[in-house]
């Protein structure tokens, strides 16, 4: 059974390069579709270019988000994100907007294994901490900064719907223990909100190329991003990754970022019957938390 959303927006190439032509046209060039994901579709746009376009109606205003906030996080982080360079704005063809981003040449950081990604421990660290700043008016999102408390019941119906499949009595303590930690009590602040490494661009000698898909940015609880301690690294990386934090985190919010990887590897593990690539996530992470002490 397919568990990838349905696309309810119709695009194709012949579409982008119409709206590409229409609104920016000494860009328009060749295009590929090289992304097909659950909200968006990215087309490569000659050589220098991508075309990011949602599929889906409840995702298009995350493109809105991305452009609102990656200008900004560009300025603050070392690590290279895509900011859009042109803004696709709706009109007839299209009623929704759609950024032109930078093509960035990078190694998938789902495709490796964990492994090979155990250089990005210091950069990834880095690129939490200088993300973190209050940040009060970023968009909201009810799914991701938010307290662990409002995730109980989506959660625990995932730890029951993945019983008969594998064993989740560490999963399940881990989670308890998360609930069991005072919340965040600081400002809220700055979060990617989405941190897995199908979510990181590696360069070819497994450095941090990029950080992509800021569609769930928002801000809050930053134990959301330090989940991807679990999500992305083995425990010798995630050890490192943690030391390198340029704000230690304290106990409770490394237990709630361990629920916060238990909530997202859950939903991947639940939501990728027909998707390898982001199964294999969900295994790792899943196995990385069962093995934690």
């Amino acid at each position: 059974m397919s568990s990838t959303p349905t696309a309810d927006i119709p695009t194709d190439a012949e579409l982008v390069a119409a709206l590409v032509a229409a609104q920016h046209p000494d860009l328009a060039g060749p295009l590929r579709l090289v992304s097909d994901g659950w909200d968006n579709q990215l087309y490569r746009l000659g050589d220098d270019h991508a075309v990011r376009i949602p599929r889906r109606e409840v995702a298009a205003h995350l493109i809105e988000h991305e452009q609102q906030m990656l200008p900004g996080i560009a300025a603050r982080v070392r690590a290279r994100v895509p900011v859009p360079i042109r803004v696709g704005v709706p009109s007839a063809a299209f009623p929704f907007p759609w950024s032109i981003v930078d093509w960035i040449d990078g190694v998938d950081g789902a495709s490796v294994a964990a492994a090979e990604r155990s250089g990005l421990a210091e950069p990834l660290a880095a690129f939490v901490g200088e993300l973190a700043v209050p940040t009060p008016d970023a968009p909201r999102n009810p799914v991701r900064g938010v307290p662990l408390r409002t995730r109980a019941e989506v959660v625990g119906t995932r730890l029951r719907s993945l019983s008969g499949r594998m064993e989740v009595a560490a999963l399940e303590q881990a989670w308890r223990e998360a609930l069991a930690a005072p919340e965040w009590d600081g400002p809220p602040l700055l979060l990617h909100g989405d941190l897995h490494p199908g979510n990181l661009l590696l360069t070819p000698a497994s450095g941090l190329a990029a950080v992509l898909d800021f569609g769930d940015v928002t801000s809050g609880d930053p134990a959301t991003d330090l989940a991807t301690a679990w999500l992305t690294f083995d425990e010798e990386a995630r050890e490192r990754f943690r030391a390198a934090l340029p704000t230690p985190p304290d106990p409770a919010t490394w237990r709630r970022a361990r629920g916060w990887a238990v909530t997202m590897g859950t939903a991947l593990a639940t939501s990728s019957d027909d998707n390898p690539r982001m199964a294999s996530l969900a295994r790792h992470a899943l196995d990385q938390i069962n093995a934690d002490d």
